[in-house]
């Protein structure tokens, strides 16, 4: 069973952590540059990072050397936090109707728990180590 992340979060995690991978270079990085590796179409990109600009985990630079980079360190921002941003947080359990679906809503709280420490524990700057390529030398 796969977790359900839709389109506009999975971006804007591929977004964040492309600046991530830039932080120490402490410049901005392009839009187009962002959409042009990861695939993502520039103008929905551009609603992404607002957003995200808004919640305050990017910031922006204007003019022809602007673009995005991360607020704050990469290691003190969640992948939870992006996510909250995107598709909040709000996760709200059915009640049970009957006695034996209690049982199936403990269980569902116990993954639901254990998905939001996953997310809250893993860092943006984790993602990005994993997802730098390895000089290979032969």
């Amino acid at each position: 069973m796969a977790v359900k992340v839709s389109a506009t979060a999975e971006y804007a995690c591929l977004a964040v952590i492309a600046l991530a991978s830039r932080y120490l270079l402490d410049k901005p990085v392009p839009i187009r540059e962002i959409a042009e590796s990861h695939g993502i179409p520039e103008t929905f990109l551009t609603q992404i990072l607002i957003r995200l600009k808004g919640a305050g985990l990017v910031t922006s630079t204007r003019g022809s050397s602007g673009g995005y980079r991360l607020a704050r360190d990469p290691g003190e921002i969640s992948l939870g936090d992006v996510l909250r941003v995107i598709d909040g947080g709000d996760h709200s359990a059915r009640v049970p109707r009957r006695a034996s679906a209690v049982v199936l809503s403990q269980l569902w709280e116990q993954i639901q728990a254990s998905q939001v420490h996953i997310l809250n524990h893993t860092s943006i700057a984790q993602l990005a180590e994993q997802s730098k390529t390895p000089d290979w030398t032969i």
